[in-house]
């Protein structure tokens, strides 16, 4: 085992012993530039515990950054939060390696689990709400099922005021700084805004139902360690009131119009469209799928009030790039959308109807008459283009009005 791995001290009795991963680039669709962490943390108490392990490619640099603080067979207990396999992947050859006592997960999480590892060992369910003594000191187990899989749950040290938050708060960010308060604030809001986007946002009202919970705890949270990204430390208001304002999903005055184009006749009509918006007033984001990925949409539509989308047809299709990222949005469940369709076509023009009805199909509100163009939109065309806009942006202050 190297020794060029250190564990960083992040409380009184808790070292982070995870992994970076500067190389990834995408997480299940996601595209992730600035890479990731796996987080796993060691409790220093009479019976010490691991929780969480990481990607299983990465065992070994955690293993080394256990050693840096103690011989790894020391430890007692190992805690699953999130049996997903960046946090679960080399646990059976942790569990052989170290050979703890007990394993413990939630009862979801010992099925998945099982079904992921097909382990030999035994794993023992913890309950919602209770304890485990680690001697000195003692774990509460919360479950947060769906945020963002069935067996998730939290896990909190009151000794140290420490919540183990699994997927909750984190954010797809390779650094070597551990604590949210060590980097640019932009930087922050930015990649949390995107994890939760991209990954958090179809649990929004189990999200809600959550913080919620933890408040009505008590519990003295002074720190939050989440399984990706940095460790928060100060000002837990920054994330926490985030995920709130997130989880609700407001309108705001915002709309994104998103188009896939092949001779920029769609591309006219989105201009058209987006120029009549700004002109009411409406903060606009105009994404081009020809250059844009999918996962900077759904950043893009998470404090937005309109979704506004045009593809030309092809084959009798929208645009493939179209049909991708209307499938990964209807996935994410954004909520409180008003919606129009445009688009261009040769000879057919199947491609608004298909988009008429994915909208509908997301449940966003098309308040709009669609506007289709054959070949190129003359005056006459992207003169119906600005009504589109200056449609949506009606609906947008209407909603926004106080009641």
């Amino acid at each position: 085992m190297t020794d060029i791995y250190s564990a960083i001290q992040v409380s009184d009795h808790v070292y982070w012993v995870g992994a970076i991963d500067w190389s990834i680039r995408d997480f299940h669709g996601y595209t992730t530039p600035h890479g990731s962490t796996y987080n796993a943390y060691l409790i220093l108490a009479d019976k010490i515990t691991l929780i969480d392990t990481v990607k299983k490619p990465f065992m070994e640099e955690m293993l080394a950054r256990i050693a840096s603080v103690i011989d790894p067979a020391k430890i007692d207990y190992i805690v699953s939060n999130h049996s997903e396999q960046d946090h679960c992947g080399c646990l059976s050859q942790v569990v052989g390696r170290v050979q703890p006592s007990k394993v413990f997960a939630s009862a979801a999480g010992v099925k998945n689990l099982g079904e992921i590892l097909h382990n030999d060992y035994a794993i023992q369910a913890v309950r919602d709400g209770e304890t485990l003594s680690l001697g000195n000191m003692e774990l509460t187990f919360m479950e947060t099922r769906m945020i963002h899989w069935p067996d998730s749950m939290f896990t909190f040290l009151a000794a140290d005021g420490l919540l183990f938050s699994q997927d909750a708060f984190g954010m797809h960010l390779a650094t070597f700084e551990r604590f949210a308060d060590e980097l640019p604030a932009d930087m922050l809001e930015y990649e949390a805004a995107t994890y939760y986007a991209n990954i958090v946002l179809p649990y929004s009202p189990v999200v809600l139902k959550a913080l919620e919970k933890v408040g009505a705890t008590g519990w003295a949270i002074r720190t939050i360690a989440p399984d990706h990204g940095p460790v928060w430390r100060e000002d837990l208001g920054f994330i926490l009131d985030r995920y709130k304002k997130w989880a609700e999903q407001k309108p705001a005055n915002k709309a994104v119009v998103v188009y896939a184009t092949m001779w920029h006749s769609t591309e006219m009509m989105a201009k058209a469209i987006a120029e009549a918006l700004a002109q009411a007033g409406v903060r606009v984001k105009i994404l081009s799928l020809n250059e844009v990925h999918r996962s900077e949409v759904i950043f893009e539509l998470l404090e937005a009030g309109a979704l506004i989308v045009g593809s030309s047809t092809l084959n009798n299709n929208m645009l493939p790039q179209m049909a991708d990222v209307m499938t990964y949005i209807r996935g994410l469940k954004p909520a409180n959308l008003a919606g129009a369709v445009f688009g261009s076509f040769g000879w057919s023009g199947e491609s608004v109807k298909d988009l008429e009805a994915a909208l509908k199909g997301m449940k966003v509100d098309v308040v709009a008459e669609t506007v289709s163009v054959r070949h190129v939109p003359g005056p006459e065309a992207l003169e119906k283009c600005h009504e589109l806009g200056r449609t949506v942006a009606s609906e947008l202050a209407k909603r926004l009005s106080p009641k």
